[in-house]
């Protein structure tokens, strides 16, 4: 049966994954695992851009201050100013990279505005950033023979001493991954001297959201499997702004578009904004979906409007190309049309634990990017710093294993069983998956969306506690499949979710419940939940 053994293991593809490839190419051998092709990832859809400071009139004082008010007072001090003070430096490597970043008249790279920024500071590809960004690194990936990227595979689990016939008093260690070819069934163990989750967020978990399929919580459900600890899960940034089209998928309209001008009104034309916020449009993003959620229910309105239209018609589709175009494919002209948006879930704010190193409470297991916490974003997320994120604490996993010299693999590596699937059968009922995949979706949009109580989280948690154990049923007779992994991932991210909510009792940052309508904790207060192997 296939074994690979590796330096470095690096499940996920987006821009957390590949540069810390990158990274770590020059320490040893690195594979890289994706689901799908090495390019589909959430880094790929990022429009806006990446929040640092580069204008002489911008100090980092002014990005720590606006990341902790965007944050609701549970941002972790020591890891903004991490993100902040580090950010230009990782930015610039981007640069040397090749990132075609835009540029003004005179040269100089183009600092947009975005909701919650006090001062220009957002570095972007017009308004394809994150595809950009990917791009540039996967040329630099698939330029280095010291990294093999594994397209069309999935992490099944982490390998830890739970997998050893003699677990004795071993320390909680990851010793690598279980991972399947979606192509061919097969499952098989990575073994790798580090393991590093960079697998994204969990959008999928909803019913509207603006990221890809792929999108379903891989690295918080496997990490918490494992037993390691996350945090903050109750925290489920949904953009403001996303588009509202029967024909067409919900892809997100960049905050830019309010950063540049863009107006939120009724579907009959009055601009809402400045009934909830003095700063309008450009309030953060929690108040921003809130006050649309609000607005379309009061009215019984299945959408608003964002209205761009005031400006001229070159400006626009010089600085949103790509929104110009996927919208004009559906016949919505943005510059002489307003575009129906909705609120849909975009961000993961919580996710494993790290500390300032990437470091989880498992050995050998380290994380990065959106499955994470960090303490970065708090209770909310500031526009643009997911990006910077990825980049600063990718580059601090890195440099925190080659601090530790020459690397050995763990004792007990040769000891990893080979995957068993006796007793499994490929029973190819989808719509056992199907079914279940919807039910959880339509039970996290209705009663543990942008507006909670806790009659309706008891009620999600009832039923999601239900379905869990059905999958968990149908997991254990059942050959591996992609579907089969992504409902079982998903299934226990929206526990997680639920179960988080519950906890906190009070309304911050993101969660709002109208039993606890006013922020109650007079201090920062983190949601910690771990799995008692």
């Amino acid at each position: 049966m296939t074994r690979i053994k590796t330096d470095f293991l690096i499940i996920g593809s987006g821009v957390s994954g590949l540069f810390t490839a990158l990274k770590l190419a020059p320490l040893g051998s690195v594979v890289v695992v994706t689901k799908k092709a090495d390019y589909e990832s959430n880094t790929n859809y990022a429009q806006g851009g990446i929040a640092s400071v580069f204008d002489d009139k911008d100090k980092f004082e002014e990005h720590i201050q606006d990341t902790l008010e965007s944050g609701a007072g549970l941002c972790d001090l020591d890891a903004v100013r991490v993100l902040v003070e580090e950010g230009p430096t990782r930015v610039r490597e981007l640069l040397d990279l090749g990132v075609p970043f835009t540029r003004n008249q005179t040269g100089e790279l183009d600092l947009a505005r975005e909701g919650g920024h006090s001062k220009n500071r957002i570095i972007h590809s017009l308004d394809r950033t994150g595809s950009a960004v990917e791009q540039s690194l996967l040329d630099h990936v698939h330029a280095n023979k010291n990294i093999q990227i594994l397209e069309n595979h999935a992490c099944v689990d982490l390998i830890t001493k739970h997998h050893l016939k003699d677990k004795g008093n071993l320390p909680l260690r990851c010793y690598g991954a279980y991972i399947v070819d979606t192509e061919t069934g097969e499952v098989f163990p990575v073994l790798a001297k580090k393991t590093i989750l960079a697998t994204g967020g969990a959008g999928q978990v909803y019913l509207h959201t603006t990221n890809p399929n792929i999108a379903t919580g891989d690295g918080v459900a496997s990490a918490y499997r494992a037993g390691a600890i996350v945090k903050n899960m109750e925290f489920y940034q949904f953009h403001p702004t996303s588009l509202f089209h029967e024909q067409g998928n919900s892809f997100l309209i960049s905050e830019a578009v309010r950063g540049h001008g863009g107006i939120l009104r009724e579907i009959g034309g009055r601009p809402f904004m400045k009934d909830y916020h003095t700063l309008g449009e450009l309030a953060p993003r929690d108040i921003v979906a809130r006050a649309i959620d609000d607005t379309m229910k009061k009215r019984g309105e299945p959408h608003v409007l964002l209205d761009i239209t005031h400006r001229p018609a070159n400006d626009i589709i010089n600085h949103f190309p790509s929104i110009y175009e996927r919208c004009k494919k559906l016949g919505i002209d943005i510059t002489t049309d307003p575009i129906p948006v909705v609120p849909a879930a975009h961000y993961m704010c919580g996710g494993v634990a790290t500390d300032l190193l990437g470091r989880t409470n498992i050995a050998d297991l380290y994380a990065c990017g959106e499955t994470t916490c960090t303490g970065v974003h708090g209770g909310n997320r500031l526009a643009s710093n997911s990006l910077l994120e990825c980049l600063v604490f990718s580059h601090r996993i890195a440099g925190d294993i080659q601090s530790q010299g020459k690397l050995s693999y763990s004792a007990e590596t040769d000891l990893i069983p080979d995957w068993n699937k006796e007793g499994t059968t490929n029973t190819e009922e989808w719509v056992l998956i199907s079914h279940d995949l919807i039910e959880i979706k339509t039970i996290m949009s209705n009663y543990v969306g942008i507006v909670r109580s806790d009659m309706r989280l008891e009620r999600a948690l009832r039923r999601i506690k239900l379905i869990s154990e059905e999958v968990k049923d149908y997991y254990n007779r059942t050959t591996v499949s992609l579907g089969l992994l992504e409902l079982r991932n998903l299934v226990k991210v929206a526990e997680l979710i639920v179960r988080s909510a519950l906890l906190r009792k009070e309304s911050r940052g993101l969660h709002f419940s109208t039993d606890y309508p006013e922020d109650r904790t007079p201090s920062r207060q983190d949601t910690i939940l771990s799995h008692k192997l």
